[in-house]
C-alpha cells in the first residue's frame, strides 16, 4: 500500500493519539497508589515516635511506634517540605511527633496519610486546601 503526502498529518496524529493512550494507561496505577481513594474520609490524628524515615519523591513514608504499633505515615514529597519549613533532620529516628490526616480504609492496615504534621507545638500543613 503506498501513502501519498497527504496521508502523512494524519498518521502522524494517529501514532501520536495512540503514544498518548498508552502513556495514559501505564501512568493510572501511579495515580491511583498516590491520591487519597484508599484513605478513609474521616479525619484522625496518630502520635508516635518515629522508628525510620524515608524521604524523597514520590512521598515520603515514616514508621511511627504508635502505642507498641507501628504505622506508616505518608509525608509529602520534598518540594512540599521545602515550601513550608520542613526539614529532613526534623523527620528521624527518635522524634516523636504528631500527624492529623486519614487513615487507611482498610482498619487492618496501619497507613496513615499526613496532612499535617505536628513537632514540638509546631504545625507543618503539608496540604493547606485540605480539611
Amino acid at each position: 500500500m503506498s501513502h501519498t503526502p497527504a496521508d502523512l498529518p494524519r498518521r502522524l496524529w494517529l501514532r501520536s493519539l495512540s503514544g498518548a493512550a498508552l502513556a495514559a494507561a501505564l501512568a493510572l496505577p501511579a495515580v491511583a497508589h498516590h491520591g487519597w481513594s484508599w484513605a478513609e474520609d474521616g479525619n484522625s490524628e496518630l502520635r508516635g515516635e518515629i522508628v525510620a524515615a524515608k524521604l524523597g519523591n514520590p512521598h515520603g513514608e515514616l514508621t511511627l511506634n504508635v502505642d507498641g504499633v507501628r504505622w506508616i505515615v505518608e509525608v509529602g514529597q520534598p518540594w512540599r517540605h521545602e515550601r513550608i519549613g520542613l526539614k529532613d533532620e526534623m523527620l528521624v529516628k527518635g522524634v516523636t511527633l504528631s500527624v492529623a490526616g486519614h487513615r487507611h480504609a482498610d482498619p487492618k492496615k496501619k497507613v496513615f496519610k499526613a496532612e499535617r504534621v505536628f513537632i514540638d507545638g509546631q504545625k507543618f500543613d503539608l496540604y493547606p486546601d485540605r480539611d
